[in-house]
């Protein structure tokens, strides 16, 4: 095959990974907006059991199915796997869910950069990573934006978001956590793998959120409701987790990571067009050093298995 045609299948196989990637932004941007709809007939922690059970389902089923008897974790493993499912995803999901339950889809798209942030935080207290000014730096100039989201006071809101706003906060910090302990599972098992166990470990939760009652009265499910919930548990679940590890094997790991700033822009003008949200006025400042802090500490290069493992249980 010629230097030309080398040059064009490259260049056509990064093309279908940007789109790729664009396609799985869309889907987490949107998830915010899908799940404000859904909460009119269901629990946040309804939604939850859905996503693990169908994720569990899914994930394990295309894991066993890809790598037969490889996708079983030694039993060295299986107690860091399950704090890998405690962490990302039962308490990320019931935190995150309830969060924007209580909030609304704009501040959860604002808040959304802190990952990264806390996930640096998270690896130079483990001493996964170094400290260095620079970054710390960052981090302080994305928390002071993050800031503004969290303690914003309006004439009518008040301080009536906080609560959700932190719940989002914290399920960014148990999300942290989880993306650093689960950099050594990716270094021996593939991500699908990994991935499909920390559903399948998670699967006991089931039982306790679909009891759980949160006591606000909801009206009986719609064609919209499903509808709204059938998008959670299908895009947002699988189909992003498969689309990502589609587009990491055309595109690098860091440009995998620059799209993920793309879903708050999406929730964000879906916020402000389809639930009505008012466009806050602290957006463009909060925007601004949140991004702006996560820019620096993001600068510098990081392991590949953080992106991979980014987008699959939020």
């Amino acid at each position: 095959m010629s230097a030309a045609s080398l040059g064009h299948e490259e260049r056509t196989r990064r093309r279908e990974g940007v789109f790729t990637l664009l396609a799985v932004q869309l889907f987490f941007g949107l998830f915010p907006l899908f799940g404000k709809v859904a909460f009119a007939s269901f629990s946040p922690f309804e939604v939850g059991a859905a996503r693990i059970g169908v994720g569990a389902l899914a994930l394990g089923l295309l894991a066993f199915a890809k790598y037969g008897r490889a996708a079983v974790p030694q039993r060295a493993d299986v107690g860091r796997l399950a704090l890998c499912a405690l962490l990302g995803i039962v308490l990320n999901m019931v935190f995150f869910l309830e969060g924007l339950r209580r909030s609304t889809a704009i501040n959860t798209a604002l808040l959304l950069p802190l990952i990264p942030v806390f996930t640096a935080v998270v690896a130079i207290v483990l001493r996964a990573e170094r400290f260095e000014p620079v970054r710390a730096l960052g981090m302080a100039i994305a928390f002071a934006g993050a800031g503004i989201v969290l303690f914003q006071k309006g004439p009518d809101l008040g301080r009536s978001y906080l609560t959700g706003n932190l719940l989002v906060v914290t399920n960014e910090l148990f999300y942290a956590i989880y993306l650093v302990i689960a950099r050594p599972l990716l270094k021996r098992y593939p991500p699908l793998v990994v991935t499909a166990w920390v559903f399948l470990l998670s699967v006991w939760a089931i039982p306790f959120l679909l009891l759980g009652d949160d006591g606000i009265p909801r009206g009986a499910a719609t064609t919209t409701t499903w509808t709204s919930l059938a998008y959670i548990v299908v895009f947002p679940t699988i189909f992003s987790y498969l689309l990502n590890v589609y587009a990491l094997a055309r595109v690098s790991a860091s440009t995998a990571a620059a799209f993920i700033f793309i879903q708050p822009m999406i929730t964000v003008a879906g916020g402000v067009l389809v639930l009505d949200e008012t466009m806050p006025h602290y957006v463009a400042v909060a925007a601004a050093l949140t991004f702006g802090g996560v820019w620096l500490v993001a600068r510098r290069r990081t392991p590949k298995v953080a992106v991979v493992v980014d987008e699959t249980a939020r």
